[in-house]
């Protein structure tokens, strides 16, 4: 019997997998900041942890899975960190800082639920955790690894690498980036001055005149740091140690890093035996960003508006489509490659439904060979998730069985070529690993006109109060809709329109 693998990037070789407490995981996955709707860039570490989540509970572990939500103003890295990214969208959507919080939010959930992706086991946000935030900075700075600069508190990088790379914890030990090469190449940014280093990071900030979110601490009115909002919920839910920590590989520097200098401080252990990344994705072979105008939002995706899509793809085929990659690799984005993935669901689908039909009562299959293969199709599909969640190579098998399965039902095959132990044990497999490991649905199929209906007398009142510009029964009906799962869309003639995701 094969055991569970994963690649740990801390160690960058992959291990055997074993937990802390047997039969129990503590999984930590840094989640979504929601300044504004999440884009395609989310869905692949978020499908990628939910496989991680779902297939661990198949081997039987309970696990305690936590994602937070960034919800305070610093997004950004080092240096830009004073920029309210939230004060400044909620100006420009004349919302309320957490009004404009609670929208994104929604949304978010929104989209994760059009994933199929189960809900983690708790999902904290920054702003509840402020007071866990203050307390952890707070040992760091007496245990002499941070100080205290113009109301902002610096972590003491040098110091910490002095000490702890004799310990064999150096700073730089997740990314492999050395620190003096890094004191070299680290470019100039805002407050540089008031740090002792340039590669130190704020643990928290004091806040400018025009910063909205602002807290009570003992150093004045400020806000955490990027990093520590991590370090601190991490360390409540899961404790000082815990099994898998996951997300994309974009965070493994300078966030992961400094998550793993201030926790080791703190707690005086590393947080994290095991830490995940998904790769990145491009879009036609470019990264995504403004500079390249292709950031698509997940809404634009389902519905596809956007200049980049030639159609709206379905959240199973966006689903289907990054599990037909291996996680740690690069995935491309491009209309072709979406249009065969949801051809490729489809005839998934068809052949599954043609399964379940097949019947045989004959107990020797004639084609022992054919039988025989079928067999090892299917046992390796749990061999293939146990080395490290492969998903591409499970999918690639699955694909592997649907002429096999077409061809019984077509009769090209004889019925009596698989055995009825073979047969059962193929729709029994196969079923569980589509909807239960995999998370894919078939809800593609169109309802029964009711919901139609409802919509119709929604827009219609929507319309109604455009009339009287009553923007705000307007913008409330479509974007409450919008966390329902349907997107509507304003056409040039003045009529609406709408998809479901």
């Amino acid at each position: 019997m094969s055991q569970l693998k994963v690649y740990n990037n801390l160690t960058r070789t992959k291990e055997v997998f074993e937990s802390f407490v047997p039969g129990h995981v503590g999984m930590y996955v840094c989640g979504p900041t929601v300044s504004g709707e999440s884009h395609l860039g989310h869905a692949r570490p978020f499908i990628t942890f939910d496989i991680v989540y779902r297939y661990f509970m198949h081997l039987g572990y309970k696990v305690r899975y936590v994602r937070n939500i960034t919800d305070a103003g610093h997004f950004e890295e080092e240096g830009r960190e004073a920029e309210d990214k939230i004060a400044k969208k909620a100006v420009l959507e004349k919302l309320e800082p957490m009004e404009l919080v609670q929208k994104y939010t929604n949304l978010f959930h929104w989209a994760m639920r059009s994933f199929n992706n189960l809900e983690p086991t708790i999902e904290p946000t920054a702003t509840g955790h402020i007071i866990e935030q203050i307390v952890m900075i707070e040992k760091i700075i007496a245990d002499g690894y941070a100080y205290v600069s113009n109301g902002s508190v610096y972590f003491d990088v040098e110091k910490y690498n002095d000490v702890y790379s004799k310990k064999g914890l150096p700073y730089g030990m997740l990314s492999g980036r050395i620190l003096e090469d890094m004191l070299e190449t680290t470019r100039e940014l805002d407050n540089q001055e008031e740090k002792r280093n340039k590669a130190d990071f704020a643990l928290w900030k004091k806040a400018p005149p025009e910063h909205i979110q602002r807290w009570q601490s003992p150093w004045g009115e400020g806000f955490p740091g990027w990093h520590i909002e991590c370090s601190a919920m991490s360390t409540k839910y899961l404790g000082e140690q815990f099994d898998v920590h996951g997300g994309g590989m974009d965070l493994q520097f300078p966030h992961h890093e400094c998550e793993i200098a201030q926790s080791t401080v703190c707690n005086h252990k590393t947080p994290a035996r095991y830490w995940l990344h998904n790769n990145m994705i491009t879009i036609n072979g470019k990264k995504m960003g403004k500079s390249y105008n292709n950031v698509i939002k997940l809404s634009e995706l389902f519905t596809g508006d956007h200049p980049m899509l030639e159609q709206p793809y379905h959240p199973m085929t966006v689903r289907f489509f990054i599990l037909q990659t291996h996680y740690r690799s690069t995935l491309d984005f491009g209309n072709e490659a979406l249009k065969a993935a949801e051809k490729g669901l489809k005839r998934l689908w068809e052949s599954y439904e043609n399964l379940q039909k097949l019947e045989s009562m004959v107990s020797l299959a004639a084609d022992a060979e054919l039988d025989a293969k079928c067999l090892r199709l299917l046992n390796e599909l749990n061999e293939f998730m146990d080395d490290d969640f492969n998903t591409a190579k499970v999918l690639a098998n699955m694909f592997e069985l649907v002429p096999v399965i077409n061809g019984l039902k077509d009769r090209h095959i004889a019925a009596d070529s698989i055995s009825a132990t073979t047969l059962n044990l193929m729709k029994s497999k196969l079923g569980f690993f589509i909807d239960t490991i995999l998370g894919l649905k078939n809800d593609q199929k169109g309802d029964d006109g009711k919901l139609d209906g409802v919509i119709q007398v929604l827009i219609a009142l929507r319309k109604e109060a455009k009339g009287r510009k009553d923007y705000v029964t307007s913008d409330k009906i479509r974007n409450e809709l919008a966390t329902l799962g349907v997107q509507l869309k304003d056409e040039k003639d003045g009529s609406m329109s709408y998809t479901l995701a």
